[in-house]
Formats: structure tokens, sequence, C-alpha cells
């Protein structure tokens, strides 16, 4: 009798083990990701108009029957967190993906993640001459927010 329950029980978790992963990351969960492992690609979700105002360089923009061949962790950005989800879903779910990370608070999230870490706020002065004292022609001061 115990010979027949295994089998019985060993299905339900190898399917569960291969089930796909599809979860809202916020800016910390999302650094400590892409930190860990590239993703294979990011696909931008947002209408046309937010696309154009603010591209996303080298992504892959998201319609319907879009079908993907994930080699690692795949990136989604939408407009609201519920559409990211979404649109997470129906990609494992054409795809196979077995990761999926849906960015929680859309591009502004996924700006303030990719943003160059280590810089911090610094100034850079262009003066007037420069091999003169006096007043910069251009000053550039850059805070990270």
């Amino acid at each position: 009798m115990k010979r027949a329950l295994l089998p019985a029980l060993w299905l339900p978790l190898t399917s569960a083990a291969v089930e796909p992963s599809v979860t809202l990351h916020d800016r910390a969960r999302l650094e400590a990701a892409l930190q860990a492992a590239a993703p294979c690609c990011m696909v931008d979700a947002r209408p046309v108009k937010a696309r154009k105002a603010k591209p996303i360089a080298d992504a892959v923009v998201y319609r319907p029957g879009l079908r993907i061949n994930p080699t690692s962790a795949v990136v989604v950005i939408a407009d609201s967190d519920r559409e990211t989800l979404r649109v997470g879903r129906a990609l494992a779910a054409a795809s196979g993906a077995r990761q999926v990370i849906a960015v929680q608070g859309g591009f502004k999230t996924w700006q303030e993640a990719t943003r160059p870490s280590g810089i911090g706020a610094f100034r850079f002065v262009i003066p007037s001459d420069t091999c003169q004292q006096g007043t910069p022609l251009q000053e550039f001061l850059q805070d990270k927010k």
C-alpha cells in the first residue's frame, strides 16, 4: 500500500515546483533581483504615449499573444500594478517563463532601481575660463533621490 501512495504524492510536488512565479517587486526587491542575475528581457506594457515620452532601452513592447523564449527572469512594467501582474501572468502562461518580475510602481520604480549607483550627490562646475577664477558659465548639480 505504501508503494502506491508514493507516486501519487510525488506528482503534485513536481508540478508545483515548475509553476511560474509572477511577483510584484518594489524598488529594493527589484534592485536585489537585478544584482543577483541579469533578466533575459524587459517587457514594456505601458500605453504608446507613455512609451514614447519615456522610452526604455531594449524593451520589448507588449502586445496580446506576445511570445518570448525566456532564458532567465522576465521584467514587466505597466502603468498600474494590477496591469503589470496581469501581463506578467499572461507572459508566464504563454512562454513558460519560470520567473516574472512585475515592477511595482511602474516606470518610476524602474528608473530609480536602474539609476547608476554609488554616484550620490555631486557637483560639476565649468568655469568661465579654465585658467581663471570667476563666475562659472554653467553649473551642474545632481542629487541622488
